[in-house]
């Protein structure tokens, strides 16, 4: 009878049996699925399926930790082992892989219960379990976290980032296998990009094994070696054959050819394949001697309905007075301290900017709940992705320019997943100033238009940064927040009091009427709401509306209400306004039938060069004196 191993001893002639049979009947559902669907990649799901057999039965099935697959088109793979376990039906995955209205994705998806994150796009995944990784350290759970990366994957910069964080953290409970199979998409890593895999790993400071990935003796000698490593991650470097166990397929693998990296049988060559596959009777009695010895409770994969709450202590709101001049960023690095010092499962992460984004003052009282990714703005974002399925909420920081460019991919994918990461950006816009065009984000906002599991918001001034700061800590989802630089005044209200008072909610997508007015409405976000209240000092001859915007995303009844009054609008926005406020208001109005007389939008029509933003305001028309001249000839 099968008995689950200790990683102390060897495998049992009975164990390696097992997972012998395992493994075959996993490449009879592979070359099955691949038969039905005529797409897929069964050659790294082929190499691969070995180890993944070895894991998942004889550890995940009994401590349920957390299993990355970085290269999430190896789904095969992962489905195959899944059915084996009884965790997916193996009939339904081998019908209904790659077909439309399936949940049986080509790359491994969230949809599918045993499957911790989706991934496709390579070097996301191995960050992703970084975080999680860095998570079960925190908490002192002493569970491991397993990340499986193809070989051509070490090509991505992100591998490299990832690679010193985890040595940065020590992240000794983190064990990773490469799929070393020798070949890429288009030919052999060799030919591809040759790359020394080992070198690279004992250069970051990990942990390097080398094994035979087919061996189930030595990958699980190289597994007890790896949870017995203290102080570093471990890297499993598994030499592997590209279609092994499938006549046909092997040979070509073992000449390093890439024929079938993405490449489905034909349904006669399917067949002819599954011949040797075919488990018999007794094979199958091997098999089903696991499912009775299953501890892991498999949890369903559950998607919270976007801005539902969050049960999270969110302090009380700090007032700035109207007599100091204070930038936002300042206002969201003493709430993010409020948060963290609240809830130990709030975590501030910067990529070598803590100074400029204010991340600081969690760094300077609270270290551990401050991560520090250095200048490496992909993987932050996807370790923030894998931390916040953990029930933690990260705040992932760094210049708008650098999160909503370099780590758009990493965010896109996060909101595929639909996690719960708050990435807040400063020095947006021109008003980063002298730094010039490379750092001034004026296209940021328009990143995340397409994402539908992303709100974004630009609060008005330190007041309100500080409630839309609590409000996102304390409601499910992606958030991007953009502010600028510069300091600029705390918005009154007409009588001088301070408008974003204690008094004030936030919900998304809330719009506020700064100044009551009814000949022309302007909707401004950010630091041109202060520009836009100057400019009507200027204009003594008309009553001018003045909205603050909070997001290009959403927009509530005040701001529809203000149009429809005045039948005039002037949008203004230190942003592109062809991906801005001044191209989804007037859409969004449109919709609503909103009888518009004349519109107008100013915003950055160009790249600017370095000056103060006071002088770039001016020189892209976005300043008070542009903005009542708008007003006038509107």
């Amino acid at each position: 009878m099968l008995t689950i191993p200790s990683l102390l001893e060897r495998l049992s002639k009975d164990q390696l049996t097992f997972l012998y049979t395992f493994s075959k009947s996993c490449r009879h559902s592979i070359i099955s699925m691949l038969k039905n669907s005529q797409s897929g990649h069964p050659g790294g799901s082929l190499s691969s399926v070995d180890y993944l057999s070895l894991i998942y039965s004889f550890l995940i099935s009994q401590t349920g930790e957390q299993v990355i697959v970085s290269n999430g088109h190896i789904s095969p793979a992962v489905y195959s082992v899944l059915a084996e376990m009884n965790i997916i039906s193996k009939e339904e995955v081998i019908r209904d892989f790659r077909k439309i209205g399936s949940k049986f994705e080509g790359h491994i998806t969230r949809h599918i219960d045993g499957i911790n994150y989706g991934t496709g796009p390579l070097g996301i995944g191995v960050s992703v379990a970084t975080g999680q990784a860095w998570v079960e350290k925190y908490l002192d759970s002493k569970k491991n976290v397993y990340a499986l990366m193809g070989d051509g994957e070490a090509d991505e910069g992100q591998v490299h980032e990832m690679m010193l964080f985890a040595k940065k953290y020590a992240l000794d409970n983190l064990i990773l296998f490469v799929d070393y199979n020798r070949v890429q998409l288009t030919g052999s890593l060799e030919q591809t990009m040759p790359i020394d895999i080992s070198a690279m790993f004992k250069a970051g400071g990990w942990h390097v094994i080398q094994t035979d990935g087919h061996d189930y003796q030595a990958m699980w000698t190289a597994l007890s070696e790896a949870n017995n490593m203290k102080g570093r991650p471990t890297v499993i470097i598994g030499k592997t054959i590209m279609g092994k166990g499938v006549k046909g397929m092997e040979e070509d693998g073992k000449e390093l050819k890439s024929v079938w990296h993405g490449k489905a049988p034909k349904p006669e060559q399917a067949d002819e394949m599954l011949k040797d596959l075919n488990p018999t009777i007794e094979e199958l009695t091997i098999i089903e001697q696991i499912h009775p010895l299953i501890k892991w409770k498999v949890p369903h994969n559950e998607y919270p309905k976007l801005l539902s709450k969050i049960d999270i202590e969110t302090g009380e709101p700090r007032i700035y007075d109207s007599e100091t001049l204070i930038d936002c960023r300042t206002a969201y690095g003493k709430a993010l301290l409020d948060l963290a010092k609240e809830n130990k499962n709030v975590v501030a992460m910067s990529a070598d900017l803590r100074g400029s984004v204010m991340t600081k003052f969690v760094a300077q009282e609270l270290p551990k709940q401050h991560i520090e990714c250095g200048i490496a703005e992909q993987n932050m974002v996807s370790c923030a992705g894998g931390i916040s399925f953990m029930d933690f909420i990260p705040f992932t920081s760094t210049f708008g320019a650098f999160l909503s460019s370099r780590a758009k991919d990493q965010a896109r994918v996060n909101d595929i997943n639909r996690t719960n990461v708050k990435m807040v950006a400063t020095h947006c816009g021109l008003s980063v100033g002298e730094d010039g065009p490379t750092h001034q984000a004026i296209d940021d906002k328009g990143s995340f238009l397409g994402f539908f599991n992303t709100m974004t918001i630009e609060p008005a001034d330190p007041n309100q940064t500080d409630k839309i700061i609590r409000y996102i800590a304390s409601h499910y989802g992606n958030f991007y927040i953009r502010m600028g630089r510069h300091k600029f005044p705390v918005i009154t209200k007409e009588n001088g009091s301070i408008f974003y008072d204690k008094n004030y909610k936030y919900e998304y997508g809330k719009t506020d009427i700064i100044r009551e007015g009814t000949d022309i409405t302007i909707a401004a976000t950010g630091a041109t709401i202060s520009e836009a209240l100057k400019a009507r000092e200027i204009l003594k001859d008309l009553s001018v509306e003045i909205v603050a915007v909070s997001s290009i995303k959403q927009f509530d009844d005040t701001i529809v209400e203000s149009v429809r009054k005045t039948k005039k609008l002037l949008t203004v926005e230190d942003h592109n306004i062809k991906s801005g406020l001044g191209t989804t208001l007037p859409a969004h109005l449109s919709k609503m039938h909103i009888d518009v007389k004349n519109v107008k939008s100013l915003g950055v029509k160009e790249y600017q060069l370095s000056g103060t933003w006071h002088e770039l305001y001016d020189k892209a028309g976005i300043s008070a004196d542009y903005i009542a001249e708008a007003c006038r000839t509107l």
